[in-house]
């Protein structure tokens, strides 16, 4: 491959890592799980450092939004895509409450995301009934 050609795919990748990026937000945020599903690779990894929780698979990951608590609501304050990988910085809010949150995602040479990292401010404990999705290091 020309490097004339290497960067053209890089340039495409990136543009399309970043779509991706924003479109997981928005699915995220309508609670839109079948267009959501259709962004995941099957064996998509989900890890939460802070809590020290990973879920491993579309279904798994799909259930473990649709049984998150509360009435919470995203938005991206910023999406910085290189190649087939994105960092976004999302305003979350939960009620009354708002965090930032930094997500990173990874993307598979379909351009499918084979990878997140929810990144929180600060570590917590794991809520009650989700052990049966997660698996903790």
């Amino acid at each position: 491959m020309s490097l004339a050609a290497a960067r053209v795919r890089v340039v495409d990748d990136t543009s399309t890592t970043r779509q991706t990026a924003h479109a997981y937000v928005d699915l995220l945020e309508r609670r839109d799980w079948s267009g959501l599903a259709a962004l995941l690779t099957d064996d998509v990894i989900y890890e939460m450092p802070q809590t020290r929780e990973r879920i491993r698979g579309k279904n798994a990951f799909l259930r473990f939004n649709t049984e998150y608590p509360g009435d919470w609501h995203l938005r991206p304050l910023r999406v910085i895509a290189d190649g087939r990988l994105a960092a976004l910085l999302l305003d979350v809010r939960v009620g009354d409450e708002q965090q930032d949150a930094c997500v990173w995602l990874e993307m598979s040479e379909h351009g499918l995301i084979s990878k997140i990292i929810d990144y929180w401010p600060e570590s917590y404990d794991p809520p009650q009934g989700r052990g049966h999705l997660v698996e903790r290091w």
